[in-house]
């Protein structure tokens, strides 16, 4: 596929939506992957990639090399997401702070329209689509209500984490983000991204060594559960589409309620920040929030964020015209 330089930004922009998402504990990275027509691309592009790379290289020279495995596309990804995982982060963590009840809005009305979006892609509406749909919404509404676990405390929770974190967050309608809630992390992870950056602005060679192996030990993880899940993933894509889209039409179902904008705390927890942010919560509606409701608000974003599908949507359809 010949890309030009306009093909790279875009892709890169991309890149940064997905890292935005992947930092919010109930948004999916996959999620954005999937909506704006990269996801099977970047399935098969992990899939493909491994050792042979470099039998390859050696053979036909490490241009050819890099073009046969599409690792121009996956770098700048890549680098799109760190990029947005480092930086935009303050950004959306100043929102969850501020904006909460907008912030999830906007992100109600993105997955909404993104259920209506891959739900239109399944071809045979059949009685297996229906049973992957209601089951994978079942699973992943109770993984939305499950009570986070303790803070990880060894290196091999860490690969772990790494392992489960980067599976949920390449899965749409599953975020790593609240994955690692789950698993009592997201605390550490944070802290690890603010150390490293730290590290940078500073120069503290102390600080950025230790983050460094920290960062490695998730890095295994992560590459371990990118390549052994893409496997799967890519093999449901080309024999079982339409189920594969309904298990994730069913998962981004679920995935709603962590998102509905209004919630009551039933616990509390301090974040890296030393500042005192909800642990658990539950679904209310808006008449039984403790607070300013701001419907109106709520709904225009939840309307800015089902429109923005559909003109995405829209974009996609006349580009491939």
């Amino acid at each position: 596929m010949q890309r030009g330089l306009k093909d790279y930004l875009v892709i890169s922009i991309k890149g940064l939506a997905m890292g935005a998402a992947d930092v919010v504990p109930g948004v999916s990275g996959g999620t954005i992957a999937f909506i704006s027509g990269i996801y099977e691309e970047l399935i098969e592009t992990i899939n493909t990639l491994g050792f042979s790379f470099f039998s390859t290289w050696k053979k036909e020279g490490f241009l050819n090399s890099w073009k046969k495995y599409n690792l121009s596309f996956l770098a700048t990804l890549f680098l799109g997401i760190a990029i947005s995982i480092l930086s935009l982060a303050k950004l959306i963590k100043w929102l969850l702070h501020n904006e909460p009840l907008l912030l999830w809005g906007f992100f109600f009305g993105l997955v909404l329209a993104s259920i209506v979006y891959i739900g239109k892609q399944i071809t045979s509406w059949n009685l297996k689509v229906w049973i992957g749909i209601v089951i994978a919404a079942i699973v992943s509404y109770f993984i939305t209500i499950a009570e986070p676990l303790a803070s990880p405390d060894s290196n091999w929770y860490l690969i772990f984490c790494g392992f489960i974190a980067i599976i949920a967050m390449i899965l749409p309608g599953v975020s790593g983000a609240f994955i690692l809630l789950i698993l009592g992390a997201y605390q550490t992870f944070i802290d690890i991204l603010n150390q490293f950056r730290e590290g940078l602005i500073n120069l503290d060679f102390d600080i950025l060594f230790q983050v460094i192996i920290k960062l490695s030990l998730i890095a295994i993880g992560a590459i371990t559960g990118l390549k052994l899940f893409s496997k799967v993933l890519n093999w449901m894509f080309k024999k079982h589409k339409n189920i594969t889209l309904a298990i994730l039409t069913g998962f981004m179902v679920g995935s709603l309620n962590k998102l509905w904008p209004w919630k009551k705390v039933l616990s509390w927890r301090t974040n890296s920040e030393g500042l005192k942010v909800p642990f658990v919560e539950k679904s209310i509606l808006p008449n039984h929030f403790d607070g300013d409701t701001k419907i109106l608000w709520v709904l225009l974003f939840v309307a800015i964020g089902f429109l923005l599908i559909l003109i995405l949507e829209r974009l996609a359809v006349k580009k491939a015209d």
